[in-house]
């Protein structure tokens, strides 16, 4: 029974050292339902601007309609939790 708890929290630590190191990678089913959300949004930024988080996802650098500038933050259902303006 402790072998199972061990192999869960190695595995745990390690994704917590991946979002630390910020090398997590989207998948590319992802990457199109987030850029196709934007689409909707009125809104367009680089696919490489979209960073994995511990919640979700920061897309930076992402330009709305009229211009404007914005950080979005999406959950790991792709909700925006948070969004600001740069």
């Amino acid at each position: 029974m402790k072998t199972p708890i061990m192999a869960t929290v190695a595995a745990l630590a390690f994704s917590t050292s991946v979002f630390a190191a910020g090398e997590a990678e989207v998948s590319a089913e992802t990457e199109a339902a987030i850029m196709a959300k934007l689409t909707v949004m009125e809104c367009q930024m680089a696919p490489d601007d979209i960073e994995v988080t511990e919640d979700g996802f920061e897309l930076d650098d992402v330009i709305c309609k009229g211009g404007k500038q914005f950080d979005i933050e999406l959950d790991g259902d792709l909700n925006e939790t948070g969004r600001r303006a740069e």
